[in-house]
């Protein structure tokens, strides 16, 4: 195994017609319809494979490490993969870190897809093998869990290359954002689950956040505990080189509430804040390219993509 800081991957094909997916559990188990699943995906013009962690429980854990870092490896390395969608969140994903093949994945480069608990692998092979994942719907709870529009299609949207360099990510009106420090910052869009980037540092998934924009979301956390997340990103001087912050959704915690310590955390570094996006543990939960370059406007409410996703 060979980990490598600051490296550049070869982008992927955008999904076409007839793609194929691998469906893995990087996490936890869940018991899964899989012909309920593949209905899903042939009715979307695709095809899917099924790992075999998918269909196994260890525990808490969707069948041993061994198991879950080779279907990971075996989706990156099969030619016939389009792309790697997660079956669900929970835990699981830290513990194969140091298990993973970083040449393998970077001479494969697929779109990785999920959130929650797969931020460790997010921002393990952003920083390891320069992959861009997309931080967005799992099959279990949101793909097949009835999740409002636009979950799937903001998802199908970024995974086929219909959102290029210079389009805006949309947020849908209905759900209102709130400006918590104008401005406008550009960076590589960095993050995730607020809790597993705590817990990923001093490990191979400790994420670098220079010049980045951070985005941030969790669920079932106390204002006080995400007080003390966020803290602890400060004292570590993670957010010296921060350029913007997109906050996601914090289930439980209403934007009026977060807002004060928002203020307080960020607002020495005189950069924008943004808060309500409609991504994370919530409905509808929308995609964000993580690692792609992107221009944060708190002022105008606007998150716009400054590069291509994929390869010509």
């Amino acid at each position: 195994m060979k980990c490598v800081d600051a490296v550049v991957a070869r982008l992927p094909k955008a999904l076409s017609a007839g793609a194929c997916f691998a469906v893995v559990a990087p996490a936890g188990p869940a018991r899964l319809d899989v012909e309920k699943a593949r209905e899903w995906f042939v009715r979307r013009g695709y095809t899917c494979r099924f790992y075999p962690s998918v269909q196994q429980a260890d525990g808490y854990l969707a069948g041993s490490d061994a198991q879950r870092v080779q279907d990971l490896h075996d989706a990156f390395a099969d030619p016939g993969i389009d792309a790697i969608l997660s079956m669900r969140g929970g835990y699981g994903s830290m513990r194969m870190l140091d298990q993973l093949d970083f040449d393998l994945i970077r001479g494969h480069p697929k779109p990785l897809i999920g959130y929650s608990d797969i931020t460790a692998l997010h921002t393990t092979l952003q920083r390891h093998t320069g992959l861009i994942t997309f931080h967005g719907a799992m099959l279990n709870a949101d793909l097949l869990g009835g999740k409002a529009q636009p979950t799937e299609s903001s998802l199908l949207a970024q995974l086929s290359g219909q959102v290029g360099a210079g389009a805006e990510i949309a947020h849908p009106s209905q759900w209102p954002l709130t400006t918590v420090t104008a401005g406008v910052g550009s960076g590589v869009l960095r993050g995730g689950n607020l809790s597993m980037l705590g817990a990923t540092m001093s490990t191979l998934g400790e994420v670098d956040l220079t010049g980045s924009i951070l985005f941030i979301e969790d669920v079932n956390e106390p204002l006080y505990r995400v007080d003390r997340l966020l803290t602890q990103l400060r004292l570590a001087g993670k957010l010296d080189g921060v350029k913007g912050v997109l906050v996601g959704d914090f289930a439980g915690i209403s934007v009026a509430a977060m807002t004060p310590l928002l203020r307080a955390i960020f607002g020495p570094l005189n950069i924008p804040v943004l808060a309500g996006w409609r991504s994370g543990h919530c409905d509808p939960n929308l995609c964000l390219p993580l690692g792609a370059q992107v221009q944060l406007d708190s002022t105008a409410k606007r998150l716009v993509l400054e590069q291509g996703l994929f390869a010509a």
